[in-house]
């Protein structure tokens, strides 16, 4: 009796403080959705006329469809700013752009679209999800980053590729069943969804390469970077074949060879890891020298982002058990099958690590640097999940309250950074962790 109520003195002051931190985990986690759907009513209050991006988007559609070349500006109606897409999206846009209807509701049609983006992306391999998660998942989607702000400040169709983002997520990261034949078309298609939203912007196809981290055979994971890859190729071939002429137009509108108009330029202000490294050449003196400026740029990837993530999958992949024979990249395959639920988190941190490495990242693409963070934080302990919601939705949700300028400067790229070091520091401290809670959730 006395060793029952020995153990019993133990485990109640254990159970008192998982309560109380309970406790004050929801309150953080309702503060930081206040300030969140705080900070966008302020933003629908402010008598702006937001939505540039979208008047842009479907004054082109506009000019394609009364038979100009849309990559001219002075061929859209109302703008000074260049249609960015492909030719093959002026016809996939047209019935979104038609009667005026996105241009003068585009606010609360994003708004609805981002709770369904938040709904839609998946757990980390498990079959159902708890209102907990999804509300986290929800509440990410709009206020991490700031991201969908910009998204629905400009009107950008982001929104749309985030949308796009979430279904190939949700079926790339499905349970392993019992015999992966039922589900492996399903992911080839998921492969082929995410190849085509990077077709949408070019610079971001290297997170195709994170598909490799999947928990499968290595033929199986060949074949869905194949897939990526040929999503990715087909609207640009598509748009090289059907549309020459407006593909040809394409071309010197990105090149930026289409005088007194504005052009996509690589180094145009954004807060990117690029942008960050021509800053300190300039401070440098060496502002002029762009080998230079991509040298220190590929540095600071390499340094702040993609070595330490690199280091610290094989740390983990080493302190696990795991057969013996064959070469690193083997071993690495075995105990990423060995793992499925570590291996599809280690999948969508690269997909979030090369994102977040990507040379042109605009205000308006944290957006879909958020969701790639929803699914990850969902599964993190309190701590961890305490410092990612603080630094990556509180903090920036606030700074906008305050009317701070984001453009121009590295907050973002600043936070986003944190927060990738939080998810990678509880990565390498807890390998186990979310193994353990697919146990608990069966």
């Amino acid at each position: 009796m006395s060793e029952m109520s020995g153990a019993a003195r133990w485990l109640e002051p254990a159970a008192d403080m998982a309560a109380r931190r309970n406790v004050w985990l929801a309150c953080l986690i309702a503060l930081t959705a206040l300030l969140v759907l705080g900070n966008l009513a302020n933003d629908a209050r402010l008598d702006v006329k937001y939505g540039w991006d979208v008047r842009v988007n479907c004054a082109a559609v506009d000019a394609h469809a009364d038979g100009l070349d849309p990559y001219f500006v002075k061929n859209l109606k109302g703008t000074k700013l260049s249609y960015p897409y492909l030719p093959v999206t002026l016809d996939v846009f047209r019935p979104l752009c038609a009667g005026g209807f996105l241009v003068d509701h585009y606010r609360g049609i994003f708004l609805v679209l981002t709770v369904i983006c938040g709904l839609l992306l998946p757990g980390l391999g498990r079959t159902g999800t708890s209102a907990r998660d999804a509300a986290l998942k929800v509440l990410c989607a709009l206020g991490a980053f700031v991201g969908f702000e910009w998204v629905q400040a400009s009107g950008n169709f982001a929104i749309l590729s985030g949308l796009l983002t979430a279904i190939a997520l949700s079926l790339l990261l499905r349970p392993l069943p019992s015999r992966e034949n039922t589900s492996f078309p399903l992911r080839l298609a998921g492969a082929a969804l995410l190849g085509l939203v990077t077709s949408f912007k070019l610079v971001f196809c290297p997170v195709l390469a994170a598909l490799y981290f999947l928990p499968l055979p290595r033929s199986r994971k060949l074949a869905l970077i194949a897939m990526a890859a040929f999503g990715f190729a087909l609207p640009v071939l598509m748009s090289r074949l059907l549309y020459p002429d407006l593909f040809a137009s394409w071309l010197l509108a990105l090149a930026g060879q289409i005088p007194n108009q504005h052009a996509v330029d690589l180094v145009e202000i954004n807060p990117s890891l690029l942008l960050l490294a021509r800053d300190l050449m300039d401070h440098a003196g060496l502002g002029d020298s762009k080998p230079v400026m991509f040298a220190t740029y590929a540095l600071a990837a390499l340094a702040l982002v993609l070595v330490p993530f690199a280091l610290s999958v094989l740390r983990v992949a080493a302190s696990q058990p795991v057969r013996e024979g064959g070469s690193l990249l083997t071993r690495l395959d075995r105990w990423l099958m060995d793992q499925p639920r570590t291996a599809m988190r280690v999948t969508v941190l690269a997909m979030f690590a090369l994102y977040l490495s990507s040379p042109r990242l605009k205000e308006y693409a944290f957006f879909e640097l958020a969701l790639y963070a929803a699914i990850l934080i969902v599964d993190l302990p309190a701590m961890a999940l305490t410092g990612c919601l603080s630094v990556g939705l509180l903090i920036p949700a606030l700074i906008s309250l305050l009317g701070a300028a984001f453009e121009g400067s590295f907050i973002l790229l600043t936070v986003a950074l944190m927060c990738f070091w939080i998810l990678l520091l509880d990565f390498r401290a807890e390998p186990k962790h979310l193994e353990a809670r697919t146990v608990d959730s069966r």
